[in-house]
């Protein structure tokens, strides 16, 4: 099984969770190693106390991030299931937020409230929601342009044409590589 692409948008690094390969989400262990990759976004305090509810939660909110992305992403209004779905996630564990003493300052901070799958599945869920609901950024989305990859990326140069240059990107410089050698054999 291939290593979790991550960097993009949280929403597109849930969905990329599904690569052609397999589901880097079947079990809890492959839960817990995503979630360490996705440490810098305050998903989760430990990791390694994730498990089960966490894990259908997320993959509930996966799975509705699918079908809300695929159908944004050819103009169509969302389903209401998953349109319901996602806002069920949303006020499962809504967001609150509050001034709280920082050194000799105060800073704002926000949290959810809420069971932590709960917490984990509204995270995931604002992050879907925010990019379905802006057409620049659904329209910014592209399939990577492999054959055999079916990831999802928001690419910062026009002319990016791979999920990753490291993984597809060098596969097809590589595969080009070799059809000119062979033309030029032949």
């Amino acid at each position: 099984m291939e290593e979790a692409m991550t960097g993009e948008l949280l929403a597109l690094d849930l969905i990329n969770t599904r690569p052609a390969s397999g589901d880097l989400l079947a079990d809890v262990a492959g839960l817990r190693g995503w979630l360490r990759l996705q440490a810098g976004r305050g998903l989760v305090a430990d990791p390694a106390g994730v498990g089960a509810a966490e894990l259908a939660a997320v993959r509930g909110v996966r799975e509705l991030a699918v079908a809300a992305l695929g159908r944004a992403r050819v103009g169509e209004p969302l389903p209401e299931p998953v349109l319901a779905g996602l806002n069920a996630a949303l006020a499962a564990a809504p967001r609150s937020g509050g001034l709280v003493r920082d050194g000799a300052g105060v800073s704002f901070r926000h949290w959810r409230e809420g069971s932590p799958e709960d917490r984990l599945a509204a995270e995931l869920a604002f992050s879907v929601a925010e990019l379905v609901a802006d057409p620049v950024e659904v329209a910014a989305v592209r399939e990577c342009a492999a054959e055999d990859c079916v990831l999802l990326f928001r690419p910062t140069n026009p002319r990016r044409q791979w999920c990753s240059a490291a993984r597809c990107g060098n596969r097809a410089r590589v595969a080009r590589h070799y059809q000119r050698q062979k033309a030029a054999e032949a």
